[in-house]
């Protein structure tokens, strides 16, 4: 998930919240249930939802093993808190106390005002 997340990264998950296209989601591995993986959603496809990674050229994403069904998706994925805090999907009530915030504070959770 480079660059928008790296190796190590501890993250706060939202466990059975609902996902939606754009969000960054935990799954289990459909090849390797044992594994679970940080991908994106893209798509909702008739099979499940289509994962990709950000780093276009790592391919153990949806392109190598299809759509991920829905009972495979354990959570969406709400911010990164170490190494350095960042939020990945703030919920709707959030976003409007952060575009509130002056503008240094709401930098180091994420800018979500409009340029």
């Amino acid at each position: 998930m480079a660059p928008t997340l790296a190796h190590g990264d501890r993250l706060l998950c939202h466990y059975g919240a609902r996902v939606r296209a754009g969000s960054v989601v935990v799954a289990q591995h459909p090849l390797r249930q044992d594994l679970l993986v940080v991908k994106r959603a893209v798509e909702r496809r008739a099979t499940g939802w289509w994962l990709l990674s950000d780093n276009s050229a790592v391919e153990s994403d949806s392109r190598d093993y299809g759509p991920v069904p829905d009972a495979l998706i354990l959570g969406r994925v709400l911010l990164r808190f170490t190494p350095k805090p960042a939020w990945l999907a703030p919920p709707p009530w959030c976003r409007a106390a952060l575009r509130a915030m002056p503008y240094g504070m709401a930098r180091r959770f994420g800018d979500f005002r409009r340029a």
